[in-house]
C-alpha cells in the first residue's frame, strides 16, 4: 500500500532517477567533507596554531555529533517529513560549512563542525531513507537507493574517502 507522498510523486510526474541524483549528491558531498577534513588535518592545524592533537578535536567534535544525530534522524523525518527534512539537513550542512571555511580560531571551527555534523548525520540516514519510492520500486526494478556506484550513504567511505581529496588540500591556505 503506497502513501500519499508515494502518489503525489506518480502524479506530478517527478522522475524517480531525479530525486536519487539529488540525495546522491548531498550524501556525497558529506562523504567529500570528511574525507578532506582528515586529510587536511596538518594544515588547519597550521594554519589555527593548534597542536595536532588540538586539531584531531576538528574530526572528532564532527563525528560524535554525526552519532548522536544519527538515531533521531528517523523521528525528524517522521514528524516534518522527509523531503521537508532533506533539504533543511543540507542548509544546515551547507551554513556549517561557510563557517568551517571562515573559521579565525579552533574554537569556532570546532562549533562550526559540531553543527555541520549534527546536518551531515540527519542526511546520512534521512536522505537515504528519501530515495526509493516509499511504495516499493515497481517489479523488476531496482530501488533509487540501489544506483550504479553503490550511491548509499557511506559508498565512499569504504572505498577509503574521495577520490582527490588529498590533492585539494593540498593547495588550501587559510589566512
Amino acid at each position: 500500500m503506497a502513501d500519499g507522498s508515494s502518489q503525489q510523486a506518480q502524479n506530478s510526474g517527478v522522475n524517480p532517477w531525479l530525486i536519487a541524483v539529488s540525495v546522491m549528491l548531498a550524501t556525497f558531498m558529506e562523504v567529500l567533507d570528511t574525507a578532506i577534513a582528515s586529510v587536511a588535518l596538518p594544515y588547519i592545524a597550521g594554519s589555527l596554531s593548534a597542536t595536532n592533537d588540538e586539531a584531531t578535536w576538528v574530526l572528532t567534535s564532527y563525528l560524535v555529533a554525526n552519532a548522536i544525530i544519527l538515531p533521531a534522524s528517523n523521528w525528524f523525518s517522521l514528524r516534518f517529513g522527509r523531503k521537508r527534512f532533506l533539504i533543511t539537513c543540507v542548509i544546515i550542512f551547507t551554513i556549517a560549512s561557510f563557517f568551517c571555511g571562515a573559521a579565525p580560531t579552533l574554537g569556532f571551527i570546532l562549533i562550526a563542525r559540531i553543527v555541520q555534523g549534527a546536518g551531515g548525520g540527519a542526511r546520512g540516514a534521512g536522505g537515504q531513507g528519501a530515495a526509493p519510492a516509499p511504495g516499493g520500486p515497481p517489479a523488476g526494478r531496482g530501488g533509487a537507493g540501489a544506483a550504479p556506484g553503490g550511491g548509499g550513504a557511506g559508498g565512499g567511505r569504504g572505498r577509503g574517502g574521495a577520490p582527490g581529496a588529498g590533492q585539494q588540500s593540498d593547495h588550501i591556505t587559510h589566512g
